[in-house]
């Protein structure tokens, strides 16, 4: 159905702006709410920039010292969360960076592509830059940072991001539209409560990585390889009946390494084929994209023992297929650089299914955590690498590579153990995220009963 919005001439000319789009009955709407409280332009109480518009990326490099954080990579709330591109120190300091380093506390604001996705600098984060797709907002002083990322997070404060957002096939939220950004006069003392939710909530957050990397370490210890550190050869060899037997010329495929960590296991640890562990190992297909339907996982949901169930596109789904992801199934990244091998337990009550680049694995043997965590381990990472195919081009893990893993079936203290920590995990994500609500909302409601209290009826 068509909108009509009728606006004068003298705020088209005072606005710069001819698009229809932009004087939406929504956006105007949350234009008279906001004039009916006390405002500032953001630029008044937060400096503004953007990140590096430097030719970077032939510095990209996994060994790299400092992070370098896209577009993409601001897409939660908790910066220390992404997997950056790293480059090295020696880039990151050099003079023309400088203005796009990130400091504590500095609001991130996603500019171009996913527009108005923000992140928060922790102290946890120590140094670290990023790119001109990100706005780098901090502040002069007068206002809390953690207020504004509230505030920017609402939907007062998506809403104005989104009405000043240009562009046709390239959209994007330039520097010098912030002063149109609006944001609203508060007490000292309703800042400080915001504060003390959103500080509550990165401490949960920080518990929550703590307890990831606790489990991933035990894991690490008892198969020996947690002080491991592995340097390629300059060449190493392979017997022909290996080479005929794999039916493989890759050299990659024949890299030592994982002889290496087998050698180093303790004597109880017998490390048997994943194959014989599985009921079903199975690749998803080219989903039939609806407006309706079962959430749909891709690559880029699955993350390192996490599935990120959010903004998922929905498909139609034929109930008698077996390839629906069941609660306690793993899911393992079939395609894509960076995100290969990655694996993740689905430990979630609602259904969904897997697009063509995830696969499923099933087992009643090993449980889904601390299966996805030794895979995600050094043991199982190496094991992507052996068995992954394709050019530089498209890399390619396959179910039937899959199933020729090496895994250890841990007695059942153990993988208990990992279960019991990833639980707790993931309560306290749940807890987080259920905060960072909290302060979106009591910025709403602080909002409106400003709007209440002026006597006024928008």
């Amino acid at each position: 159905m068509a909108q009509w919005s009728i606006t004068e001439l003298s705020s088209v000319t005072s606005f710069d702006r001819i698009d229809g789009e932009y004087y939406l009955p929504e956006y105007l709407e949350n234009q008279l709410k906001l004039s009916q409280t006390n405002t500032v332009a953001l630029p008044q109480w937060f400096f503004v920039s953007d990140g590096n518009h430097l030719s970077v990326s032939k510095h990209f490099c996994e060994t790299g010292e400092v992070p370098y954080f896209r577009g993409q990579d601001v897409n939660d709330f908790f910066l220390e969360n992404a997997d950056p591109i790293r480059i090295p120190r020696k880039v990151y300091e050099s003079p023309m960076m400088k203005r796009s380093h990130f400091f504590n506390e500095d609001v991130l604001l996603s500019i171009v592509g996913t527009i108005g996705s923000l992140s928060f600098v922790s102290d946890e984060i120590r140094e670290a830059t990023g790119s001109c797709k990100i706005a780098i907002l901090r502040s002069k002083g007068q206002s809390s940072p953690y207020f504004l990322a509230a505030f920017l997070m609402s939907k007062y404060g998506q809403l104005q991001i989104k009405r000043n957002t240009r562009g046709a096939v390239q959209m994007g939220l330039i520097l010098k539209d912030f002063s149109r950004l609006r944001i609203p006069i508060i007490s000292q003392i309703e800042q400080s409560e915001i504060e003390t939710i959103i500080k509550h909530a990165i401490k949960q957050n920080h518990q929550s990585k703590a307890l990831y990397e606790k489990a991933q370490k035990l894991l690490d210890s008892e198969l020996g390889i947690d002080n491991l550190k592995l340097k390629k050869p300059m060449g190493y060899t392979a017997r022909f009946s290996n080479i005929e037997q794999a039916r493989r010329i890759d050299p990659e495929h024949f890299y030592p390494a994982l002889q290496h960590i087998i050698d180093r296991l303790p004597g109880s640890i017998d490390l048997v084929p994943l194959g014989p562990q599985l009921q079903f190992c199975q690749r998803g297909r080219q989903p039939a994209y609806a407006q309706k339907g079962l959430p749909v996982i891709n690559s880029k949901h699955v993350h390192s023992n996490k599935i990120v169930f959010e903004d998922n596109r929905t498909a139609n789904f034929s109930h008698d297929s077996e390839l629906q992801i069941r609660y306690g199934d793993v899911l393992i990244n079939g395609t894509g650089r960076g995100t290969l091998g990655r694996a993740a337990p689905f430990l979630i009550k609602e259904p969904a299914i897997p697009d063509n680049h995830v696969t499923i694995l099933r087992s009643s043997n090993l449980d889904p955590a601390y299966l996805s965590f030794y895979l995600n381990s050094q043991a199982g990472q190496l094991q992507v690498e052996m068995h992954q195919r394709g050019s530089s081009g498209q890399l390619e893990l396959y179910p039937f590579d899959i199933r020729k893993f090496l895994v250890w079936v841990a007695p059942e203290s153990l993988q208990k153990e990992i279960r019991k920590l990833y639980d707790q995990a993931i309560e306290n994500e749940r807890r987080s995220k259920k905060l960072i609500a909290q302060a979106k909302h009591r910025v709403e409601e602080l909002i409106e009963q400003a709007v209440e209290g002026s006597g006024e009826k928008p």
